[in-house]
Parts: structure tokens; C-alpha cells; sequence
């Protein structure tokens, strides 16, 4: 979320539509989809066509999918029927029995009690509002009528569960919350429709406004939070998020939303998820002890127009570098993310209110000398771990990249290195830091940070590499690179060229399939092509293993890939081909050494580099030996592998005798493999 970097995408077939929200299993870490109402499709993360994953064809539509991390997925039919996902997949073609008619589901929830899940919807016929209860593990099915409120109706549920009762909120029309207790029911026998009465809970009524309420969920057993519009005498509806007090009936905080919502809030984990104007929000928070003092300061500071307070850091070439949505003692709520931290000047650091002091000195550090500028960020980097310490982090580098581009001369390259390497950093909190260290060429920063963050965008990954191919061997040899990933595999004689060897195993060899390849190439060049030394030195070798341990989303790195010069391609390539020959000379296909590249990402980036530079390889003279050559060498091992897989009956049948033997009796077998 706070790089906006799209992490995997599944299609449906064009015709089809997803009917119901996508789930995960928290059990199995599998995805849990329907399309076309039917249609249940499970699939992992690493799948990548969504046609091929499991498909399984129901009898009855689906209405929604509920996860629950400690119980496993339920479904719930269209018809009021509830199977959880195991009982399903036994015979997905199993009759569902209908519990509701010509009733329509307007909301659902599913909460665990106990060992057992339990399921709650809420439907609705002429006007008339229903609740069910479901054990689907019990076959336990309750059915109750909700007391009908005069010319008002609901407009969205919520619900949990404590102490074996229901609590189920209403959000009315009339601007007000009810409160209905539900006893979960031990028997598993249907009773007569109950009508279930309701409580006021809360109103919305701040003296000069009104709240139109659209989505409402449960924070604790004390607070709310309400997604809608604020209508204020004389003045356009403005939507707003707001949290509220329901013990003492106050208005905590809230914070206007200028550019719209979707209408709908979630919570998870003590996160909020909204769709604010065309981004997603996501806003953490944390509720205390509620108290009376608390509650009546509260809707004190309810009555200004300020109610959260901001720290913006805009006097810093206009970087928003800390947002905090501050309230005192009850409910606090912390600006996460709303960010496109790929842009520079949408930078947003995580900052807890007791956190603001740190925004506060870094301002007063700003034109401070170099050497009281580190002392005071060294003294605040040291103090006791913090939850918000990475956040703060994150402002200390920031700070240090800004008088970086404020003043060209300033570059405290150590102490960077040291914050690095020492803490648990990433791109988002420090979006600044790979820009200068790519614009001051310093290539041991940019590799410790590819080795180390795990979210930088695609566009910074590829001048890294762009970087790091135009760099010449001789400037180089003078920087201090780690070389962990490559001297276990790469042997260096003293002109710092690979010992040559041949490689004859997983089924090559230099002299062998010399006729798989169109083009002939002459025997000796040959042989010096196929046992070629490394194309690039110790030190660039090392720097490109961290570009190809970098993460990266396909879609948006191929068009950077595509604008990388030809030449520069060329020798990426051979060294990608170097490193494929490498890891074929292994048994198991890995290279020794810390943080060296893994044949999946070898052949990763050999397939994307093909794809962004073939029609320009295929057409230069100095690729057509390298791509001969390739070609050769992959065609040799699918040969071989075929060769493995048609004795695999043979070698397991070894095995199983292998495991059968006396190891004590010595004997001579003759074993016929046809």
C-alpha cells in the first residue's frame, strides 16, 4: 500500500464477472474467488493464470465468502444457506437448502465463538427487517425479526460477539445508532420468530450539524466509527470520518475527506480502509480506556474546526514529511497511508502524536552545522525502541538526503551506509535516499539498499542497473562493494580473470549438439564461447546479483528494460548466461555464497530482457553468438531432463529396493532398465 506497488493480478475471462469480494484462507494462504455466481474458483500467490487454477461449479449462487483467521472460510448462499469451505469441496454439487424466501441479504458478518464459527446476516421483505444466526458446524439456526422504528429504516449493520451475546448496531435513517442483544442459543432446534427490541445507542447530534451516516463499524466496546457526510447550516454537505464515544455519547474526533468516498469504511487489525477520491486510505488508530474526562475534553476540542492536528513539514522544499492525525487521550489515528511515495512531494511518514517533538527538532536542525546536525540525529536514533522508532528513522534520513540537495558538497556517505545496514528500513520511509546515492555514484548504498528494502518501485530498480552497466571495471576497483554474493563461484587469478573450465555436466559439454543450431560457428570459437570467463568484473558482478534479488511487478519493469541501450543489454545478458551455465555445473542448480542469485531469478530476467530487447538482438552482429549459444545450452539440458524423466520409473524403483536392503548383507545385483 504505501508504494502503490502491485504485488500479483488475475483475470477472469472476458464474459465473466467476479460476483462476490475475494478472500484469502488464512489456514492455507490460498485466494477464494466466484465469478458468474457459481463459480468457485482457489488459487495461490505464485499462480498466475486464473483459468487454470481449481475450479469447482456450485448448485446454488453465492451471496458472500467470510475468512476467519482461527476458522476457516464460510460460504453463504444467496438462499440463506451455510456450508463452510471444507464441508463444500466434498461435493460441490450439493443440494442448499433455501432458508429465506423472497427475502433479499442486505449484510453479513462471521465471528468466531469459542471453537465455533458463527454467521450472522441481516434480510429484508416489504419493509420488514429479519436477522439470522447460523452454526454451520452445529446445524444451529436461529431466526429473529428486528422492532420496526417509525419512519426511519437501517441503513448498514455491525456486529461482534463477547460473553455468548450477540451485539448487533444498526445504523438508522434518523441519524441515530440501535443497539439489539442477541443470546447465542445452545439448541440446535428452530424456535418461533422472536422480535428482537432495540436500544438507542448514540445520536448523532453535534449542535448546527447533521450527520448522515453511510458505513459503521465497531471499534471497542466503547467507540465507533462512522463514514458520511456532515451538513452544516449554510453550508455544502462535506463527508467526513468520525469517531465516537458511545458510553458517554460524545464525538471524539473527525476528519473531513474533500475528495469523496466510495461510501464504504473497513476495519482490520486497527487499520481503517476507505477509498478517498481515487486512492486508498488507510488510516491506523488506537482506542484507550474511555473516561469521563477524556469524553467531555473531547467534545471541547469537538467544537473547533480544527480537530486533528497536522504537522507539515512544506517548508522543506514542500515535502510533507509528517502527517499525524492527533486526538489526546482516547482515540488517537495515525495518517499511515494515502500516499504515492513514487512521487517525491507525497512522501508521509508514520508518526505517533508523543512522536511530533522529533518533526519539531529536525525543523530546528535545519540550517544547524553538519556536525551538530549527526550528533543530534545519532543522540535520537539511540533512545529506547519505540513503536513508531522506524517512522522516526525514516524522518532522520529524510532529513540528511534533503541538505544533500540543498547543499551538493554535503554527502555523509558513512553514516548513511550505518543507518542502512543497521535498521529495518524500506523504500517508502526514505523515498529520497536512492535518488541521491544514484545521482552521487554511490554503488555500495544502492546495493545495500536492492539487498535490503523490499519495496522499491521499478523505475529506481532499473536506473540501478542502468547505473551499475555504464560504470567502468577501472572506477570500480576503487569502491568498497560487498562481494559475499560472488566469490564463492567466480575464481580470480591475479589479473582478476575467471580460471577457465569446461563444463561437462546436467548434459553439455562444448563439443556436443554442435548441430541444434541454424548458424554454424567455427569449433575453436566455439569452444572459447562455451567455457567463457565471466563478461564483467568482481565488483559489477556483485552489483548486479543485488539488482536480480531486487522485487519487481513484470508489467512495470518491461518498459524501463526496453529503453536500456543495446550494448548494455548485450553484456547483461552474457552475464545472466554466465550465471545460467554456473548454476547447470550444481546437482541442485545453486550458486554458493550469501545473497547469490537463485535459477528462478536467473532465468527471470533472461526471459524479460529477451522480451524487452529480441527484435534488437536478433538484428546485431555481436548478439547472434551469444543468443547461438543460449539457445544451444537450454535445447541441451531440455534433452537431457527428457532423457532423466524417461528412466524416472527405473530410478524410482532403485530407491524403493535401496530402502528394502539389509545393510548388513553384502550382494551383487544385476538391475535391467528398459
Amino acid at each position: 500500500i504505501s508504494d502503490q506497488k502491485p504485488l500479483g493480478c488475475w483475470s477472469v475471462k472476458h464474459g465473466q464477472i467476479l460476483t462476490c469480494p475475494v478472500v484469502c484462507n488464512f489456514e492455507t494462504h490460498e485466494y477464494i474467488a466466484v465469478h458468474d455466481d457459481k463459480v468457485l474458483r482457489i488459487w495461490k500467490n505464485e499462480d498466475i493464470n486464473l483459468d487454470k487454477a481449481f475450479k469447482a461449479t456450485l448448485s446454488a449462487d453465492v451471496y458472500r465468502i467470510h475468512s476467519l483467521p482461527d476458522g476457516g472460510p464460510v460460504v453463504l448462499f444467496r438462499g440463506g444457506g451455510v456450508r463452510t469451505l471444507d464441508v463444500l469441496l466434498e461435493a460441490p454439487q450439493q443440494e442448499i437448502e433455501n432458508v429465506i424466501s423472497d427475502e433479499v441479504i442486505r449484510w453479513s458478518g462471521a465471528f468466531m465463538e469459542g471453537q465455533q464459527p458463527v454467521l450472522i446476516f441481516t434480510t429484508e421483505k416489504d419493509g420488514d427487517f429479519f436477522v439470522y444466526v447460523q452454526k454451520p458446524k452445529l446445524s444451529s439456526l436461529h431466526k429473529y425479526k428486528l422492532e420496526q422504528q417509525e419512519s426511519s429504516k437501517p441503513l448498514c449493520f455491525t456486529a461482534h460477539i463477547t460473553n455468548q451475546t450477540v451485539t448487533l448496531l444498526c445504523l438508522y435513517s434518523n441519524d441515530s445508532v440501535y443497539q439489539v442483544l442477541i443470546p447465542l442459543q445452545q439448541d440446535t432446534e428452530e424456535e418461533e420468530e422472536e422480535i428482537l427490541s432495540k436500544s438507542l445507542l448514540l445520536n448523532f447530534s453535534v449542535p448546527g450539524t447533521v450527520l448522515k451516516g453511510t458505513s459503521l463499524v465497531v471499534l471497542d466496546k466503547d467507540h465507533v466509527a462512522v463514514l458520511g457526510s456532515l451538513a452544516v447550516a449554510g453550508k455544502e454537505p462535506r463527508e467526513c470520518l468520525s469517531i465516537w464515544n458511545t458510553k458517554f455519547q460524545t464525538l471524539q474526533t473527525s476528519k473531513e475527506l474533500p475528495l469523496g468516498t466510495s461510501g464504504q469504511l473497513w476495519c482490520y487489525e486497527e487499520k481503517f480502509f476507505l477509498i478517498h477520491g481515487k486512492v486508498l486510505t488507510v488510516i491506523m488508530y488506537k482506542c484507550e480506556t474511555s473516561s469521563l474526562a477524556a469524553a467531555v475534553g473531547k467534545l471541547k476540542d469537538s467544537q473547533n474546526s480544527d480537530v486533528s492536528s497536522f504537522v507539515n513539514w512544506n517548508t522543506l522544499e514542500d515535502e510533507e514529511l509528517v502527517v499525524s492525525l492527533q486526538s489526546q487521550e482516547s482515540v488517537a489515528l495515525r495518517a499511515e497511508s494515502k500516499m504515492n511515495l513514487r512521487s517525491r512531494r507525497n512522501t508521509v511518514a508514520k508518526v505517533q502524536p508523543e512522536t511530533l517533538s522529533v518533526g519539531q527538532l529536525l525543523l530546528n536542525l535545519k540550517d544547524a552545522s553538519t556536525y551538530v546536525l549527526e550528533t543530534e540525529l545519532r543522540q535520537l536514533m539511540s533512545k529506547a525502541p519505540t513503536p513508531d522508532l522506524q517512522a522516526t528513522i525514516g524522518c532522520v534520513v529524510t532529513a540528511l538526503t534533503d541538505r544533500c540537495k540543498r547543499n551538493p558538497k554535503y554527502y555523509p556517505q558513512n553514516f548513511l551506509l550505518e543507518i542502512v545496514e543497521t535498521r529495518d528500513l524500506s523504500y517508502s520511509l526514505c523515498p529520497d535516499l536512492m535518488a541521491v546515492a544514484l545521482e552521487k555514484k554511490d554503488m555500495h548504498l544502492l546495493q545495500i539498499c536492492l539487498e535490503r528494502f523490499p519495496d522499491i518501485p521499478e523505475e529506481i530498480t532499473y536506473a540501478c542497473l542502468k547505473a551499475f552497466l555504464s560504470i567502468s571495471e577501472a572506477h570500480l576497483q576503487n569502491i568498497d562493494v560487498n562481494l559475499d554474493s560472488v566469490i564463492c563461484y567466480i575464481d580470480v587469478e591475479f589479473d582478476d580473470k575467471e580460471v577457465k573450465t569446461e563444463i561437462v555436466e546436467n548434459g553439455f559439454s562444448a563439443e556436443m549438439d554442435q548441430d541444434m543450431c541454424d548458424t554454424k560457428i567455427p569449433k575453436e570459437r566455439q569452444f572459447r564461447s562455451d567455457v567463457e570467463s565471466c563478461p564483467v568484473g568482481l565488483q559489477k558482478a556483485a552489483l548486479l546479483n543485488a539488482v536480480l534479488h531486487s522485487a519487481y511487478t513484470e508489467t512495470f519493469l518491461l518498459p524501463h528494460l526496453k529503453n536500456l541501450p543495446a550494448q548494455q543489454a548485450i553484456l547483461f545478458l552474457r552475464y545472466l548466461y554466465y550465471l545460467y551455465v554456473k548454476c547447470s555445473e550444481k546437482v541442485n542448480t545453486t550458486l554458493p555464497g550469501i545473497r547469490s542469485p537463485t535459477i528462478n531469478q536467473i532465468m527471470d530476467w533472461m526471459c524479460l530482457l529477451l522480451d524487452a530487447h529480441f527484435t534488437v538482438m536478433v538484428m546485431l552482429p555481436e548478439a547472434k553468438e551469444l543468443l547461438s549459444n543460449l539457445h544451444k545450452f537450454v535445447r541441451a539440458q531440455v534433452r537431457f531432463y527428457s532423457e532423466l524423466n524417461k528412466i524416472e520409473g527405473s530410478l524410482r524403483e532403485l530407491q524403493r529396493l535401496n530402502h528394502l536392503r539389509e545393510s548388513q548383507t553384502y550382494s551383487i545385483e544385476v538391475l535391467e532398465i528398459i
